[in-house]
């Protein structure tokens, strides 16, 4: 093998190595995008699992954490400058879906400076749950830019009951 045949395969091994890796750190990554776009949308897409996924990738970082108790399932959302009244909530199979609107806007004179800071769109976040839930007994609170979500969790049916023959 020539010096130049064996250059090429080292690169090209290495081109996809670093190839591999921003795959994964993009799928690691993508459940912690938000999705923000310009104004309220139409949420007609599908709601299936990876379309929900494919949706919750996109401009922005909400930071968030899922904390997996014994009973319920705790989501907490940072979301500041927001009112309880921009969220929309779902459970959309093993996901939470979190939509709102965000409208913030600050001005501030410094000296000869205007600051003016803006932010805009509504977004789109889907969490994947790690156990199944009861959407239905699900609560939500917000205070002092954080978004809370209790889930309680489903209890998973018996399995092995005998039955009496009469």
């Amino acid at each position: 093998m020539s010096p130049f045949e064996h250059l090429r395969d080292e690169f090209s091994h290495a081109w996809d190595a670093l190839i591999d890796g921003w795959q994964r750190l993009y799928r690691r990554a993508a459940g912690a995008m938000t999705r923000f776009s310009q104004g309220s949308e139409a949420q007609a897409d599908s709601a299936s699992s990876t379309a929900l996924a494919e949706r919750s990738t996109g401009w922005g970082v909400l930071a968030g954490e899922v904390l997996d108790g014994e009973d319920k399932i705790v989501v907490r959302l940072e979301t500041p400058g927001m009112s309880k009244d921009d969220f929309d909530l779902e459970v959309v199979g093993d996901y939470l879906v979190v939509r709102g609107e965000k409208r913030v806007s600050r001005e501030e004179t410094q000296g000869r400076w205007q600051i003016t800071e803006c932010a805009y769109g509504s977004f789109e976040r889907a969490i994947p749950l790690p156990a199944q839930v009861n959407g239905d007994q699900a609560s939500a609170s917000y205070e002092q830019g954080v978004l809370r979500v209790e889930l309680p969790k489903r209890q998973p049916r018996e399995r092995g009951v005998k039955l009496a023959v009469s």
